[in-house]
């Protein structure tokens, strides 16, 4: 049970983070298709950021001496460094969106198409083949909190809580939980968060009030954004093996989903990123999960197809959306373009 919790929240946790950034562009009156891309943009600048200062020494240091707190802190400079160009990079649909007045839907598959094949041809030209490690030998135990750093031995238990949230467990993916609520109180608890949804709902009468409409989608965008390309790096971390290939396994569209089905509201996003984080860990990990902890492995006895358990996440997408998608609500002046003439 602990294996199946742990695992869950690695991969729900990408997918909420992931999924709050398209609200953030979306309640600001900006379609967001492009978070697969960021998403794949942000891992890659992320690891390459932590390949390239391991490769100076800059770190190594901290890593032999087992300093835990700098490589967390290492870390949160890698999550930053991801943050930050995926910003830059969602600024071209925002461009596009905003100044061009270009189709919204067109301008996000450009950049879902563009991004796999940029960083592909970056990685390329820095590590001659089609995957860039994180780090050289195990990039893992870099960044991975262990039952050792707070004084236990191998041996020695630490409980229920302590198993299940603390050992192998990665700071990020609570970092990424505090963001989620301190963001979700912003856009729906501060001056900020109202002027922006007003502009997905009515920017006509936002503006008549003075609110900057091409501003406030800049701001939901690059915000947007920044948390895909930090989500992105997350992804690599805790689930990618610590690389980047110019892939996220889709995870990018099904935080669209999660974002859909969560009705574009960050309580049930949470949600939805729990159940399909869980089905993402069954398809991962089914011939390990071991759900009653009496050593059998019921999933992996049942004879079924590997491939079946892979597609169970999708599976379970269309289907949650097939029931639900009547009744969301998406922001309605989501997709068009802002005319300051008309009204």
């Amino acid at each position: 049970m602990t294996f199946l919790i742990q695992q869950t929240l690695i991969y729900a946790v990408p997918l909420m983070i992931v999924a709050l950034a398209g609200v953030f562009a979306e309640r600001s009156g900006i379609i967001n298709l492009a978070l697969e891309g960021i998403m794949i943009f942000g891992a890659f600048a992320g690891v390459l950021f932590v390949n390239v200062t391991q490769k100076a020494g800059i770190f190594s240091e901290a890593k032999a001496a087992g300093d835990w707190v700098a490589l967390q802190g290492f870390m949160l400079l890698a999550m930053l460094v991801a943050a930050i160009l995926g910003a830059v990079f969602s600024l071209l649909l925002s461009f596009a969106s905003v100044n061009l007045k270009a189709d919204q839907t067109i301008g996000g598959t450009a950049l879902n198409l563009m991004a796999p094949a940029l960083v592909l041809f970056f990685i390329r030209i820095i590590a001659n083949q089609n995957t860039l490690q994180m780090a050289e030998g195990d990039a893992a135990s870099w960044f991975m909190l262990k039952k050792s750093f707070f004084g236990y031995g191998r041996s020695d238990e630490m409980g229920f809580f302590g198993d299940t949230f603390i050992n192998k467990a990665y700071l990020a993916t609570y970092i990424c939980i505090i963001l989620f609520v301190v963001l979700s109180i912003l856009l729906y608890k501060t001056r900020f968060g109202l002027r922006l949804r007003s502009c997905g709902e009515n920017p006509q009468a936002a503006d008549s009030l003075g609110i900057n409409v091409y501003v406030m989608r800049y701001a939901g965008t690059t915000i947007s954004g920044a948390l895909a390309g930090m989500g992105g790096f997350v992804y690599a971390l805790t689930t990618a093996n610590c690389a980047s290939t110019g892939d996220v396994a889709g995870f990018g569209f099904l935080a669209l989903a999660v974002m859909i089905f969560g009705n574009w509201k960050p309580l049930n996003i949470a949600g939805a990123a729990l159940l399909f984080g869980l089905f993402k860990c069954i398809a991962a990990s089914y011939a390990s999960i071991d759900i009653n902890g009496d050593g059998v492995f019921l999933l992996a006895e049942l004879g079924i197809s590997p491939h079946f358990y892979r597609m169970l996440p999708y599976i379970i997408t269309l289907v949650v959306l097939a029931f639900t998608s009547k009744k969301s609500r998406a922001p309605k002046a989501e997709g068009i373009p802002y005319d300051k003439g008309k009204r």
